[in-house]
């Protein structure tokens, strides 16, 4: 027999199959009772652990679970002969099960020995891979469990870190740098992780990754908590800068590791006390920056958050997730998983506090959800939910005097005004609200946002000029706030600019247009935004060529990336092959309620208009209709097709001819 709680709780028989433990009850019966490694727990213990409220007959619910778990765990007993495993003891019942089968123990006892003796590292190892999740991962909501659960992470932290300053002491350890910088993405706030990082860095031949580390761990220490690096990491900058073997941390300073008489790598807790909260706080600075600091905080951002959950504390939790408020412009994730993880963690928090929660924290899990949902990844329920999230969240940061909460709420509102073609309008509202609540309050990247919003709704409605004086003043705001990726987002909206204009006597020649959006699309490739990227370039490029009456591009390099149902058609028209473009046309499905749903239908339109395809014209021209007056694909701000009102005429008079 064989029980584990280092993930979900479950038991094994000798032979690796599971044992049916029952419900949730039952398991968790059986959980407190190894939380209580061997010592007798009371039953009026168990009732309180168990239920917030007991039930009259708790007692006797009580008992009828240990009576099923001990069916389960001892099949073969025969009736009258007492337990082995689940023996009643006194005024309660206790677990006897050697420590060795229960995977919890093992991990401690082998931590234990590690502290020890340095020998005992591949034992560490093997120990530490047997966790397949936090501790008690089912019973989140017992705070028997959450506390026994804070308890164990902190060992397992302890655990990992002890392991990389054994193997680097034993003059090892080059290998672990990509372990180390995860666990410091995931923990930064561990002092002694920063040291061990640096030293399998120099280790690996990396001073200067080695150094960068070091002033990272500074930055943040004295710039998030005002305190100065301890003297371990001090000692080893000097070490490195003087050229000499970095320090094996057998002088118990620094960092919060300190000896025990035996491994002098060994230590209990870190002093500095960071948490999630200054990892999440660090992400939303990083991610204005863009580039790999942008893909690196959206990481950095998860792993607060799990942090943060795996605490058990609900309202850190609702904090830590709630804390991101990074404006978003576009309606197609960057990172689709890790986007589903937040919304999934915000929804559980939310479930967990309840209607009556807090309202801040309400309010802004609930805009979390609407932002984090953006509406081109979402199947028809969720994209219900993100709507009901963010017109709830929106609701409630009205009647509370935080601008920064309603300027998030608002945001995630604007994400889901996409639900039809011809709402720019709308759009350009919303955009307006955030722009005169972001100055008046100064907040500047709000203000970003209010002057993209603009940006794009101007530029669906055809007007140039206006769209231009809101990338001016998201590019001045940019100077002062070092907002890098403004300037990358105006460029598309002027090479978008030059595309139209490029129709009109006396404007630039196409040539230039596509010249604009090429220069364009090598800024956006290097800046952390692949849900923004992926399939643009090509996509502006059709555009051009349909204003000047030119067939789809047919260079087979070309990424249409998630554009690629509604492009193929033309492509394959373009290629001379009408039977495989009406197959294409008839397997496309209806577009996304996104930035470039006007252009998608509009494409479909156009093909079906080139192919003779009544039933699909009547169809775009029915989506169209109320965005006559916009051009296509330009609600992005960053490309057109041209006027949507001539992809309607060509719909039309497809349509009629049935």
């Amino acid at each position: 027999m064989r029980i584990d709680v280092l993930g979900t709780v479950r038991a094994l028989h000798d032979d690796g199959s599971p044992v049916d433990l029952g419900g949730p009850r039952h398991r968790e019966v059986l959980a407190r009772l190894v939380a209580a490694e061997g010592r007798m727990v009371t039953t009026d213990t168990l009732v309180d652990d168990l239920w917030t409220d007991p039930p009259e007959r708790a007692l006797g619910a009580l008992r009828t679970f240990v009576a099923a778990l001990r069916r389960a765990l001892e099949p073969d007993r025969p009736p009258r002969d007492p337990p082995r495993l689940i023996v009643t003891e006194g005024p309660g019942y206790a677990l006897r099960l050697a420590r060795e089968a229960v995977d919890a123990y093992r991990f401690e006892d082998t931590l234990s020995r590690a502290r020890r003796s340095p020998d005992a590292v591949t034992d560490l190892a093997d120990a530490l891979a047997a966790w397949r999740g936090p501790a008690y991962a089912d019973l989140p909501g017992a705070p028997w469990a959450r506390r026994e659960r804070t308890r164990l992470e902190e060992l397992r932290l302890e655990a990992v870190e002890l392991r990389a300053r054994i193997l680097l002491d034993s003059g090892e350890g080059a290998a672990l740098v990509a372990e180390l910088g995860a666990h410091i993405a995931e923990h930064p706030w561990r002092e002694p992780a920063w040291e061990l990082l640096a030293r399998a860095l120099h280790r690996a031949g990396r001073q200067a990754d080695a150094l960068a580390t070091l002033r990272r761990a500074r930055a943040m220490l004295v710039g998030q908590l005002g305190l100065d690096p301890g003297p371990g990491l001090q000692r080893l900058e000097r070490d490195i800068l003087n050229a000499s073997t970095p320090v094996d941390g057998d002088d118990g300073g620094g960092g919060g590791h300190g000896g025990d008489g035996g491994h002098g790598g060994a230590w209990t807790a870190p002093r500095v006390p960071l948490g999630p909260r200054t990892t999440v706080d660090l992400a939303r600075t990083l991610a204005l920056a863009g580039g790999d600091a942008l893909v690196r905080s959206r990481a950095d951002r998860l792993a607060a958050v799990r942090a943060a959950e795996r605490t058990g504390d609900l309202h850190l939790t609702a904090r830590i997730i709630g804390a991101y408020d990074v404006p978003a412009l576009w309606t197609r994730a960057d990172d689709p998983g890790q986007s589903r993880a937040v919304v999934a963690a915000a929804e559980r928090t939310l479930t967990a506090l309840g209607p009556d929660g807090p309202g801040d924290l309400t309010a802004r899990l609930l805009a979390t959800i609407a932002v984090e949902s953006r509406s081109a990844d979402l199947s028809a329920p969720e994209a219900r939910r993100a709507r009901q999230a963010a017109r709830q969240a929106e609701a409630m940061a009205r009647h509370r005097d935080d601008p920064a909460l309603l300027a998030f709420a608002l945001n995630g509102v604007f994400l889901h005004s996409f639900t039809r073609p011809g709402l720019a309008a709308v759009r350009d509202g919303i955009g307006a609200e955030i722009l005169d609540l972001a100055t008046r309050h100064d907040l500047p990247a709000y203000q970003v946002l209010g002057h993209f919003g603009r940006l794009q709704s101007a530029s669906a409605l055809g007007d140039l000029d206006t769209a231009a004086s809101y990338a001016d003043a998201a590019e001045r705001l940019a100077v002062t706030t070092e907002a890098p990726l403004v300037p990358v987002l105006t460029r598309w909206f002027r090479a978008r600019a030059a595309a139209t204009r490029s129709t009109r006597p006396g404007g630039p020649a196409p040539a230039t247009a596509a010249a604009r959006y090429r220069a364009a699309e090598d800024a956006l490739r290097t800046a952390g935004m692949p849900g923004l990227h992926r399939g643009l370039f090509p996509l502006a490029l059709l555009g051009l060529r349909l204003l000047h009456d030119r067939p789809a591009p047919t260079d087979p390099h070309l990424d249409w990336g998630p554009y690629e149902p509604w492009t193929r058609p033309l492509v394959l028209l373009a290629q001379d092959r009408p039977e495989q473009a009406r197959t294409a046309l008839a397997e496309a499905p209806a577009p996304p309620p996104d930035h470039l749903s006007e252009a998608l239908w509009c494409l479909t339109s156009h093909a079906a208009a080139r192919l003779g395809e009544p039933g699909t014209a009547a169809r775009a021209e029915t989506a169209l209709s109320a965005a006559a007056t916009e051009d296509a694909g330009a609600a992005s701000g960053m490309l057109t097709l041209g006027p949507v009102a001539r992809y309607l005429a060509e719909a039309r008079a497809c349509a009629t001819t049935r």
